[in-house]
């Protein structure tokens, strides 16, 4: 189910197997920080669908919602010895005009490889995978994705045999096997919940951004009173790979007309000051996953009260 645009049936699914992206912004917030923020990909589908429109033959389709399966993953950071924390590598920017060396802007960066699974909408109910306008979708997205940035990185390459295939809507189980070996974010916001009711019987005042806190936290606790021997406790135990991450972000002022905002990113638009949204994700296995269509991220805009959210169709009943 697409919230832009809801009057269009789903048809089919694209599957750009196995991109290749290059120093990707790896700070997903100002909370968390590793896999990127997965705006940073439903992002990258709505800019590629503004492209795919405007081909000749393709003015009728229109693309949303994203399956991220990530396959590997590569944090460009750096420790001198285990005794020490982690911290992101930078790079060297050129001299400035006068010769002195340019202010180093910290930033982290990762390496990663994923496949994305993207909805593919028209107003026609009937699409057939041999169609000729089907291999256009696939050839045009194949040369498009490999022209802009996802998540901030560069796309440096596809998969060899099979970069882009079409699945009509009633086949996608069959991508299942495409995403093997990966794993595929799924909001776990019942986790969520879950951990923070249990809290709550312990300390009535405890939040959900305890229950966020205590899922990146792993408890040392002596297993006597000696102290001879130690055992690490966390509340992931039992509940998969959970993870912290952003879902979206609060409107926190008014809106602003286009223009009215000074330096804006782009004042050809609407602005407003915003904070970010943290839920919980989980790591799954693709074959954990009953229906593909239910791991699919959606952007949603919530105008009453102001919310900017990243939701999932199995969250769209709630």
């Amino acid at each position: 189910m697409s919230f832009i645009y809801p009057n269009l049936h789903c048809v089919g699914y694209l599957c750009l197997n196995r991109i290749q992206i290059s120093n990707a912004n790896a700070i997903s917030s100002p909370l968390t920080y590793g896999f990127p923020a997965i705006t940073g990909f439903t992002g990258a589908v709505h800019a590629l669908n503004r492209k795919v429109s405007q081909i000749d033959g393709l003015e009728d389709i229109r693309l949303d919602g994203v399956l991220i399966a990530c396959h590997s993953y590569q944090p460009q950071t750096y420790r001198e010895n285990s005794y020490k924390d982690f911290t992101f590598i930078q790079t060297r920017n050129p001299l400035k005009k006068d010769g002195k060396t340019a202010s180093i802007i910290e930033e982290g960066r990762c390496h990663l490889t994923v496949s994305l699974i993207i909805g593919v909408y028209s107003d026609s109910l009937f699409f057939d995978e041999d169609d000729d306008q089907i291999d256009l979708l696939q050839q045009t997205a194949k040369n498009l994705i490999q022209q802009q940035r996802i998540a901030g990185g560069s796309v440096i390459g596809l998969n060899k045999f099979a970069p882009v295939s079409f699945r009509v809507k009633e086949k996608i189980s069959e991508f299942t096997d495409k995403l093997l070996p990966a794993f595929v974010l799924i909001d776990a916001h019942d986790d969520l919940q879950t951990i923070t009711a249990g809290l709550q019987t312990k300390n009535p005042e405890a939040t959900a951004l305890d229950a966020l806190l205590e899922t990146a936290t792993l408890h040392h606790v002596p297993s006597d009173a000696q102290g001879s021997s130690w055992t690490v406790e966390s509340v992931k135990k039992g509940r998969g790979w959970l993870v912290p991450i952003p879902v979206g972000y609060q409107g926190i002022s008014p809106t602003f007309d286009a223009g009215q905002m000074q330096h804006s990113r782009n004042p050809e638009y609407p602005s407003q000051y915003v904070e970010a949204i943290y839920s919980l994700g989980k790591w799954v296995f693709p074959y954990s996953i009953e229906k593909l269509e239910t791991a699919f991220w959606y952007q949603k805009h919530d105008a009453e009260q102001d919310l900017y959210l990243v939701t999932q169709q199995s969250q769209i009943a709630d």
